[in-house]
C-alpha cells in the first residue's frame, strides 16, 4: 500500500514575526498552495493509494473559503486516492470549523474526538482529531488490535513523550503506549521537524517551512507498507521529498568594529545571498552606536533579506562608569542599582541598555 504523509500546512498563516518587509506574508501563502499542488501531481503520477494528513492543515483562525476550496478542487483530482485528516491543535473540528461545516468530496475522511477505526482490504486505519485547542487524553490506551495479518496505521496529531506541562496540553502519546499497542506505522504531526522511531513512529515535519526557527529540508513522507498474514513485523519502505524549495538561512554580522550606521548598512549590502534563500541578519558584538534594526531595512538592497535581530551589546565599560563622579557615572550607579534589585528578562535589559545609549547621546 503506496501512501504519502504530511502534517502542519498551515494554510492561511499570517506570517506575523516572519519578516520586517511588508507582503512577505503574501508571498508564502502563495508558495503554500504551490507546495500543496506539487503533492497532488505527486499522487496522480506515482498512483498513490492514500493520503494521511497528522493535523494543521489549516490555520482556524485566518483561513479563508476560497482556501478550502482551493484545497478541496485539488482533492477532486485524486479520486482515487483516499484522503484521511487528522485535525489538530490549530485546525481542531469544531462545530463552526470548516470541517464541519464544509462539503468535502467524497475521498476525504475527516476523524473527530473519538477514536476511530477504518478497515479496508490493504489495512485497518485508526484516527483521531482534536475537536479543541488543547487535547489532555486521545485514549489511544484503549485501541486493541484485532487483525495482526494486515498493516494497522495510525493517523493523529500529538506530542510524542511529552514531559512539561505546556507539552502536555498537546495529546502527549508516549513511545511506549505505540509500541505495546503494536502499531506498524504511526503518522504522526505537531513537531515540525521531520524525526523517525524506527520507521515506524514519525513525524514528516512542516510542509513547507513558517519561519527562521525552522531551518533545513521541509516535504513530505512517501511510503510503501506490506504486511504478509502470518509475519509479525509489516514491511515498510519510507522516503523524504524535499518540497519547499525556499531556505531560511541566519547571517550573524559582528559590529564591535563597525563605526557607523552607514558602514552596518554597507556591511549587509556586501553578504552573498542564493535565489530560494530568506535571510535573518543577526547582529552581535559590542556596538558603538545607536541601532534601530527597522531603520535600517529600509536601507538594505537585496529584497531576500527579509528580517533583521539586534542582540548586540553597547560597547560602554559600565562598571568603570559608575565609578566617575561625573552625570554619565551618577546616571549609571542608577540604573545598575535596578539591574541588582530586580529579575530583569532580557528584553527588559536590551531596554535599559537602549535607554543608557540615548542618554550617553545627549550628553555629549
Amino acid at each position: 500500500m503506496k501512501f504519502i504523509h504530511i502534517a502542519d500546512m498551515h494554510f492561511d498563516s499570517p506570517f506575523v514575526n516572519l519578516s520586517e518587509k511588508e507582503l512577505l506574508g503574501d508571498k508564502r501563502r502563495l508558495e503554500q498552495r504551490k507546495i500543496f499542488k506539487k503533492i497532488i501531481e505527486y499522487i496522480k503520477q506515482e498512483k498513490i493509494d492514500n493520503l494521511f494528513i497528522s493535523g494543521d492543515l489549516y490555520e482556524h483562525k485566518y483561513i479563508k473559503q476560497s482556501t478550502i476550496e482551493y484545497i478541496n478542487n485539488l482533492f477532486k483530482e485524486i479520486p482515487e486516492t483516499q484522503i484521511y485528516i487528522a485535525p489538530g491543535n490549530h485546525d481542531p473540528y469544531l462545530k463552526n470549523s470548516y470541517y464541519s461545516k464544509y462539503k468535502w468530496n467524497e475521498n476525504v475522511k475527516i476523524f473527530q474526538g473519538k477514536i476511530e477505526k477504518i478497515e479496508t482490504q490493504e489495512a485497518d486505519i485508526y484516527g483521531y482529531g482534536f475537536n479543541d485547542f488543547y487535547c489532555t487524553n486521545s485514549g489511544i490506551e484503549e485501541i486493541k488490535i484485532e487483525n495482526k495479518n494486515k498493516p494497522q496505521i495510525l493517523i493523529i496529531h500529538g506530542t510524542l513523550n511529552g514531559a512539561n506541562i505546556e507539552e502536555k496540553q498537546y495529546n502527549s502519546i508516549t513511545t511506549k503506549q505505540l509500541e505495546e499497542i503494536g502499531f506498524d506505522y504511526v503518522a504522526l504531526g505537531h513537531i515540525h521537524k521531520p524525526d523517525y522511531l524506527n520507521n515506524k513512529i514519525v513525524y514528516p515535519g512542516s510542509t513547507s517551512a513558517l519561519g527562521f526557527d525552522e531551518p533545513g529540508e521541509h516535504g513530505m513522507i512517501v511510503g510503501n507498507i506490506e504486511k504478509t498474514e502470518g509475519e509479525e513485523q509489516a514491511k515498510i519502505e519510507l522516503k523524504f521529498v524535499p518540497l519547499d524549495e525556499e531556505k531560511f538561512i541566519k547571517k550573524e554580522i559582528n559590529v564591535t568594529e563597525i563605526n557607523s550606521k552607514e558602514e552596518l548598512i554597507e556591511k549587509i549590502n556586501e553578504i552573498e545571498i542564493k535565489n530560494n534563500e530568506y535571510i535573518e541578519i543577526i547582529l552581535i558584538g559590542k556596538r558603538n552606536f545607536e541601532i534601530n534594526k527597522y531603520e535600517i531595512i529600509k536601507y538594505i538592497e537585496n529584497e531576500r533579506i527579509i528580517k533583521i535581530k539586534n542582540k548586540t551589546k553597547i560597547a560602554y565599560d559600565l562598571k568603570k562608569l559608575e565609578n566617575e563622579t561625573t552625570l554619565k557615572g551618577l546616571f549609571v550607579k542608577e540604573i545598575l542599582n535596578k539591574y541588582e534589585q530586580n529579575n530583569l528578562t532580557e528584553e527588559e535589559q536590551e531596554i535599559i541598555e537602549k535607554a543608557i545609549e540615548i542618554a550617553f547621546e545627549a550628553l555629549e
